[in-house]
């Protein structure tokens, strides 16, 4: 870049002396104001989209179908239901998940396809969610607990062992960061506390007792430790 800026100078050097007649001293100094720079384009930034919830289905009798085969109560799935974070969706019938805000408007959405291939089924949140405003299963009364799980299927689940017992917040964390197995921790995102917990605390100062209920991989031993 030097090089080039060198050549531009010393051509426009002589034009100015050689075309134009100036002095030798003044061409100089006026080339001298001049400050050639690299202008870097700008990248362009893609439009975030707005969140949506997609279409609903009307009836849930598929998505009830399939939470029944992995042991989900009817109790459960209806109650989540009647509460509006729960329904199935067109045209592919998947679980939806929504997640609301304090206001209670949706914010978020986790997608669970009923269908599996090899074991493996559809998962996916709704483009434009806010993760902060995750998946929460409310009590029924006023009450001091919470208890955390890392994914929307697993409050569920955990209310049916409990017999349905609507005692206490039931809180999705939408997944779990963890850093690998006996790896240094480099990031300070593995440092900060899950951002559906933190927004929760924050607006719900009345909780007294938090309990994990997550599973016990690593991301689940990690997030009980944190």
């Amino acid at each position: 870049m030097a090089l080039e800026i060198q050549r531009y100078r010393w051509s426009a050097l002589r034009f100015l002396i050689e075309v134009d007649g100036m002095k030798f001293t003044d061409a100089v100094k006026l080339l001298c104001e001049e400050s050639p720079s690299f202008i870097p384009t700008q990248s362009v930034e893609r439009e975030k989209l707005p969140f949506k919830l997609p279409e609903r289905y009307y009836d849930c009798r598929r998505i009830r179908a399939y939470l029944n085969h992995r042991g989900i109560s009817d109790e459960v799935i209806t109650y989540c239901i009647s509460h509006e974070i729960l329904y199935e969706s067109v045209p592919y019938h998947n679980a939806v998940f929504v997640g609301k805000d304090e206001s209670r408007k949706a914010r978020y959405a986790f997608l669970r396809g009923i269908y599996e291939k090899n074991g493996k089924g559809f998962k996916m949140e709704q483009t434009g969610s806010e993760k902060k405003h995750s998946f929460c299963i409310p009590p029924e009364r006023e009450t001091k607990r919470v208890a955390v799980y890392e994914a929307c299927i697993d409050a569920l689940a955990h209310m049916t062992l409990e017999e349905g017992k609507r005692d206490k917040y039931r809180l999705s964390l939408g997944g779990i960061a963890a850093p690998k197995e006996n790896a240094q921790i480099q990031s300070e995102r593995f440092k900060k506390p899950s951002d559906a917990l933190e927004e929760f605390l924050k607006n719900h100062s009345e909780i007294k007792e938090i309990e994990i209920c997550t599973i016990m991989t690593l991301q689940g031993r990690w997030a009980k430790e944190g």
